[in-house]
């Protein structure tokens, strides 16, 4: 019987010569990340266990993103936690102040993630590294903590389900949209501890941003991981940021899978999740006149240079209504400087945005743009449950680029062809 992308890679990291979906197994880890709320408690779980060094100063890496900069006390102590042990340890990877970025865009970005790997990180968001044909999974900090100490997690092998992506995108249409139209359509738990799989000739049409945003939600689907079949587009983008080897891997063609979903690409059209739940969704022609707040363009899921493109194509030459916040947050540094020079940075002062140094910021409800009661936001950010992003009173709107920034300018949900 053949094995599917997920269940090679798994495989190739154990002693194990065949595995099948069910199995518990350890595996040996390439990447182990932390952030500035997860790593912490990982730290002090590593020091209880005795932990005296890391299995690989190259390969744990921390990134205080979630805090960044940091903003009360608590939070500063947080990410010093993490400078110390980054210090301590020698770690290779170090991101601090002006070189810190999104987690999950800066490591692609740095070539530290890379096909055929198999990462772990304390943020529920590292299935996003799938994109790049690895198996990349969220666990707890005290998995971390292990792994750190160990180089080694455990793993039950999931499940696989296909998902064949076809046909042409309309115009506005993103990753985003795709992803969150599947998450409609089978909801929060449709692909509960399974291997999300994407395939089919839909995804050639698909760049790695894209890819990246739709690797990131598999997670509010439930999924163990999801994951793409790297090709020459991904090849493309690790060539000359890769640190290290990297492999292809892709499913065999009698591979078993325990369901198979067909997703027709033409008939999605900008889609927006409704409170609470990224499946609560609709498409933007159903979406009544709902007035806003606040729009937040940027995140692990949209903050990527191609999500500003987009932005700054709506919001050019126009501003946002007068009384919506727009927040502009680059993923990291070179996507910054990449604004900057392409002049998309002034489109979104001219626009009356104000624009963000990377961070995950109000993604969480951390800061740099918290709600109040009743207050409503538009976000290209991965979650929408009961006060992610303020007062449990708020409400957050899910939509891409185009459709936040549209919203932004008519001070209502609405997509860039209502404009």
């Amino acid at each position: 019987m053949g094995l599917t992308i997920t269940e090679k890679i798994l495989r190739d990291h154990t002693k194990h010569k065949e595995l099948h979906p069910g199995m518990l197994i350890n595996a040996r880890v390439d990447i182990a990340l932390g952030n500035d709320i997860t790593a912490p408690i990982a730290i002090e779980e590593f020091r209880k266990w005795g932990g005296e060094r890391v299995f690989d100063r190259d390969r744990v890496i921390l990134v205080p993103d979630h805090f960044t900069p940091n903003k009360d006390i608590q939070s500063a102590a947080q990410c010093k936690a993490l400078r110390d042990f980054v210090r301590e340890q020698e770690l290779s990877n170090i991101f601090e102040g002006g070189t810190v970025g999104v987690e999950h865009a800066l490591l692609p970005e740095q070539g530290l993630v890379l096909p055929g790997d198999l990462v772990i990180g304390a943020d529920s968001h590292t299935c996003t590294y799938g994109a790049l044909g690895a198996f990349a999974t969220g666990v707890g900090s005290t998995d971390l903590a292990a792994v750190m100490m160990t180089g080694e997690c455990w793993f039950k092998v999931p499940e696989s389900m296909k998902i064949v992506l076809h046909g042409q995108r309309r115009r506005w249409v993103s990753g985003k949209d795709i992803i969150l139209y599947i998450i409609g359509l089978i909801g929060v738990d449709g692909a509960r501890y399974r291997a999300m799989e994407f395939t089919g000739v839909g995804v050639a049409g698909l760049g790695m941003a894209d890819r990246f945003t739709i690797a990131n939600m598999a997670i509010e689907a439930g999924a163990k991981n999801g994951i793409f079949i790297p090709d020459a587009i991904t090849e493309t983008y690790v060539t000359g940021r890769a640190k290290r080897e990297w492999k292809f891997y892709d499913s065999d063609e009698d591979a078993q899978y325990c369901d198979t979903l067909d997703v027709d690409l033409g008939e999605i059209e900008p889609q927006v999740a409704f409170p609470h739940l990224p499946s609560n969704t609709r498409g933007i022609s159903e979406v009544d006149d709902i007035r806003i707040d606040q729009v937040v363009i940027g995140s692990c899921t949209n903050g990527r240079i191609e999500d500003l493109r987009i932005a700054a194509s709506i919001l050019k030459g126009r501003e946002s209504a007068p009384h919506v916040r727009l927040i502009i947050i680059p993923a990291t540094p070179a996507v910054y400087s990449a604004a900057l020079h392409e002049g998309l940075l002034e489109i979104f002062l001219k626009a009356k945005a104000v624009i963000s140094p990377p961070t995950c910021g109000p993604c969480l409800g951390g800061h740099m743009g918290i709600l109040a009661e009743g207050e409503r936001v538009v976000a290209t950010t991965n979650r929408n449950f009961i006060g992610r992003m303020g007062h449990p009173g708020s409400e957050v709107y899910l939509a891409n680029p185009a459709v936040a920034a549209a919203s932004a300018v008519a001070g209502r949900i609405a997509g860039p062809e209502q404009l």
